[in-house]
């Protein structure tokens, strides 16, 4: 077995790296990607856009999950990763002074007394730190989270994470995590009153639940709640945060202001693995406050150079761009056209969400209940790239959501790209049975090759 140069890697074609990644990272990933058609050898990136080898422009509303506030390989962001390259990356004797701006930075654009930083490489690593540090700071160990809640699938994560789809093989998890339903603040009194909590943590919109906005008042009534009973306010802005939803972060639109908060996607601008978990300095001083305990939680790769430089410069883009308005105005200008298309479709039942990101719920017909409600949204997502070259995905614990998420520096017109594509595909389909006829006739076609069977 001879190893793969990264030149020879850059040359694979989609075929090749399709059956690399089948053999040697994940084959149930690649027969689904496959079976949908929605992989294709993407070669370059800027902005909104990504081309394919052929010369093809995709517009990307799916944004990496929310990591591309600031689009693909935005060049200020690239060029601040360079201008660190010479230094040292990784050199844990020394101070870094660019993690230590990085903290200030945090500081100034979070809400409240926030002015704690551990920086770290991804959400599930804040997530991690998060829970660490609420239950050394109170000194109780039981967490509270919500149902339908996804915080990241390591083991502390995973345990907050309200699907069983993804702990029921992992079990037992880490002891003393409950979930309540999420918008439910007499469910979540009910669950403080129960036991002596260390936190409660929560997405202020559910990601991956299917793009749930809580009831007015819910954020506030929660961090009221929590600070009754002693238990601490984690607020899991993963994917809100840094303007996506039309605020800096979305407790903002409720003038929250949490005991910690964790951090990551758009925090490295698109370009670099950061991730970070920001507190008080009164609830970080009780866990790590002294010489004995102030190494108890660390990261190797937490607060290098390129990963700090990436996000000094994501943070003054936000704020220099305005990403919050820029969500808040043209957020609105797309709902509007999603829902106009929601009002006349037989296919899109609703539209959710704030700023940009956004979610269409699609109806379910009891002929294709089954069928449409694990596979419809990604049924739809595969017609959009086929046939409009529009890509999008669905949430993960909601299945017939899909959810659309475009870089934050998006222009309108390429929203309405977006728009008049959904309203096409809505159109001609006319109706979810439709639709999922017609994608299973374009599946076939493309499993025919492989028993030797070629369509006329």
């Amino acid at each position: 077995m001879n190893i793969v140069t990264l030149e020879d890697a850059l040359t694979l074609d989609r075929r090749d790296a399709r059956d690399l990644y089948s053999r040697y990272i994940n084959p149930g990933i690649a027969s689904l990607v496959h079976l949908l058609d929605i992989d294709r050898n993407f070669v370059r990136a800027r902005g909104v856009s990504v081309w394919d080898d052929g010369g093809q422009e995709y517009l990307d509303f799916l944004g990496g999950f929310g990591a591309l506030n600031a689009g693909h390989n935005h060049p200020e962001v690239q060029d601040a990763v360079r201008k660190v390259a010479e230094t040292p990356n990784l050199l844990q004797i020394a101070l870094s002074r660019l993690a230590g701006a990085l903290g200030q930075s945090l500081a100034a654009i979070t809400p409240g007394g926030l002015d704690r930083t551990f920086l770290c490489s991804s959400g599930s690593e804040a997530v991690e730190a998060a829970l660490k540090l609420a239950r050394a700071s109170t000194g109780r160990t039981h967490v509270i989270s919500t149902e339908n809640a996804y915080h990241g699938l390591t083991f502390g994560a995973l345990s907050a994470t309200g699907r069983e789809h993804y702990r029921a093989p992992f079990m037992p998890l880490v002891p003393d995590f409950a979930h309540v339903p999420f918008g439910d603040l007499d469910a979540l009194e009910r669950e403080l009153q129960r036991l002596p909590a260390a936190a409660f943590i929560v997405e202020p919109i559910q990601g991956e639940g299917g793009i749930v906005v809580p009831p007015v008042g819910y954020l506030r009534g929660a961090l009221d709640l929590c600070h009754q009973h002693g238990a601490l306010f984690i607020a899991d802005e993963v994917q809100t945060g840094f303007g996506r939803t039309g605020r800096m972060f979305a407790v903002d639109h409720e003038d929250v202001v949490p005991d910690i908060m964790a951090l990551a996607k758009s925090l490295g601008g698109g370009v670099a693995p950061v991730g970070a978990c920001i507190a008080t300095s009164e609830v970080w001083e009780r866990a790590y406050g002294s010489r004995d305990t102030c190494m108890l939680h660390d990261s190797t790769f937490g607060g290098n150079a390129l990963a700090c430089a990436a996000a000094l410069k994501a943070i003054e883009i936000a704020v220099r761009d305005d990403y919050a308005g820029r969500a808040a105005t043209l957020g609105a200008h797309f709902r509007e056209r999603l829902e106009r298309i929601a009002g006349e479709s037989k296919i899109v039942r609703d539209v959710r969400g704030k700023g940009l990101l956004l979610g269409l719920e699609f109806g379910e017909p009891p002929i294709a209940k089954g069928l449409s409600r694990e596979y419809f949204a990604a049924m739809f997502a595969s017609i959009l790239l086929e046939d409009h070259h529009i890509i999008t995905a669905y949430a993960l614990n909601a299945t017939n959501i899909l959810r659309l998420e475009p870089p934050l520096m998006v222009e309108e017109a390429q929203l309405d790209a977006a728009a008049n594509a959904i309203e096409q595909v809505s159109r001609h389909y006319r109706s979810v049975p439709g639709l999922v006829l017609a994608f299973g006739r374009r599946a076939l076609g493309r499993q025919l090759p492989h028993f030797g069977v070629h369509r006329p």
